[in-house]
């Protein structure tokens, strides 16, 4: 069957960074293979002046925004599902909310400035897709205010550092565009040094089998030092070239670069030798994919359930052992939370992207025990909506949080003050995921895991769930029999439990 008559969704990528912005429409096959629509580069650069100021100028702002504007409307005219990252550029920027006010109101695009560690993670999934499963790969990308590395396996990200050193952010910070000297190297060579040890540490443990250097930067070094004939350079003949490019003048460098990368060429060589150095690496390898190849990835795979449900139970466990939480609890109430979302699909009619807040939300209900038992749910919903959650943008940690502060006490009714700044959707899908999760939390309601599992039937007008164990289940059933009214008001279902002895 010819592809282009299958359903294939269309997704587009908007990567937001210090020298430019960048915009990808692609086709995605079922096939997995994403076709490029449309790609477009805009030269704007963002972090121009940030990191010397700490503000994003008027004339920078509006220079994004007009360029936004366009690639907003690009987005329509392939009604394509966009996600729109920044980077080091606004995460430094002290006016970083205005400027994403001024981006949401006058180009329609809710632009999320993203954590150094998400960054490394796209990075890593654009770079290492289709990477042999039993491959180890280190990941470098050097941006203008920010360097990101990744170690992976496969195609997916197993660690992640990002570190505030960039190669416009050095040269603003040593003055290495108007000329640099051997003081001036020795300082560079030494801040990027200690920056690198102290974000990411020594040499990687166990070699990597290939490292890969996604960013312009690193390409740009790496043709140089092997005149364009390989993309791969060793660390002798990178220090070689990293000591040429410190021998030339200005003029020289633009006689070799663009005017912007000519500015900057030094600090990336620097940090590139930096980086292969401390972390005890022999070469690298420069690859043509980063940040915009892994946000397609990533939209395109939150409809595949595996990949997702690793990834934030990873987080979930991270996150919840920082907050010393109840391990076993946790991951008992997830597992029947998600058993009664993906079974009880036609009763809750939500979307499947609607299972990730729920996955969330289950695991981290009872972190806000950590500042206090009393009112621990009211505490859960700050720390879930203040802590950054690998795979959730912002609106989605926003409503996980909300969700897990509603799986005690008050019930997640519309008038509730917790849901006035939540849309009408938004207010459906919180109160049925939460009335899923006060459910799932009374199947474990003892702390001891004596629900051995869950059998669901639907029956017309209501739900009947059997709760499998060969222990007293008491607790559990009389806790579950108090949700019965919510779940009747929210599903118009009945809700009968049951025990039944397991042999």
């Amino acid at each position: 069957m010819d592809r282009t008559s299958e359903k294939a969704r269309v997704l587009g990528a908007i990567d937001v960074g210090t020298n430019a912005v960048r915009l990808e429409i692609v086709r995605a096959h079922p096939d997995g293979v994403l076709e490029t629509l449309h790609y477009e580069r805009a030269a704007v650069r963002p972090g121009d002046g940030v990191f010397e100021s700490g503000i994003m100028q008027d004339v920078v702002a509006d220079r994004l925004v007009g360029t936004l504007q366009r690639f907003a409307s690009r987005c329509e005219r392939h009604d394509a599902e966009v996600r729109a990252v920044a980077t080091s550029a606004l995460r430094n920027a002290r006016n970083a909310d205005a400027v994403l006010h001024r981006v949401r109101t006058q180009a329609g695009i809710a632009l999320e400035v993203i954590s150094g560690r998400e960054e490394a993670r796209l990075i890593c999934l654009g770079v290492c897709q289709g990477r042999p499963a039993d491959e180890r790969a280190l990941v470098l990308d050097i941006g203008g205010g920010s360097t990101e590395v990744a170690l992976a396996k496969g195609g997916q990200p197993t660690q992640l550092w990002s570190v505030q050193l960039g190669a416009v952010q050095l040269t603003e910070m040593f003055g290495a565009a108007e000329g640099v000297g051997k003081k001036k190297v020795a300082l560079m060579r030494a801040h990027a040094k200690q920056v690198i040890n102290e974000g990411i540490g020594e040499a990687i443990e166990e070699a990597p089998d290939v490292v890969f250097g996604s960013s312009g930067t690193i390409r740009a070094v790496t043709e140089f030092a092997c005149a364009g004939e390989t993309a791969q350079v060793d660390a002798k003949d990178l220090a070689a070239a990293v000591r040429k490019l410190i021998a030339m003048n200005a003029a020289e460098r633009l006689e070799r670069f663009t005017e912007r990368r000519a500015d900057i060429i030094v600090a990336g060589g620097v940090i590139l030798e930096s980086l292969l150095v401390a972390l005890g690496l022999s070469s690298v390898v420069a690859v043509n994919r980063g940040l915009r190849n892994g946000i397609l990835i990533d939209l395109q795979d939150r409809e595949r359930i595996q990949p997702r449900e690793r990834l934030l139970a990873d987080e979930a466990l991270h996150i919840g052992r920082r907050f010393d939480f109840e391990e076993a609890h946790g991951r008992e109430v997830a597992r029947f939370a998600l058993q009664l979302f993906d079974e009880l699909g036609p009763v809750h009619g939500l979307p499947m992207e609607a299972r990730s807040l729920l996955e969330i939300a289950a695991w981290l209900h009872d972190v806000g025990k950590a500042v206090g038992f009393q009112r621990h749910h009211r505490h859960g919903q700050y720390l879930i909506q203040n802590t950054e959650i690998l795979g959730l943008v912002d609106r989605e940690r926003r409503l996980a949080a909300c969700v897990a502060r509603f799986h005690r006490r008050s019930p997640p009714d519309e008038c509730h003050p917790a849901m006035s700044e939540l849309s009408r959707a938004e207010v459906r899908v919180v109160r049925r995921l939460a009335t899923l999760l006060r459910l799932a939390d009374a199947f474990d309601r003892s702390h001891q895991q004596r629900v051995a599992e869950i059998r669901t039937h639907t029956i017309v007008n209501r739900v009947e769930i059997e709760l499998c164990s060969s222990q007293d289940l008491d607790l559990e059933l009389w806790d579950g029999m108090r949700e019965a009214p919510l779940f009747e008001t929210v599903f118009g279902r009945a809700l009968v439990l049951r025990a039944s002895p397991t042999a």
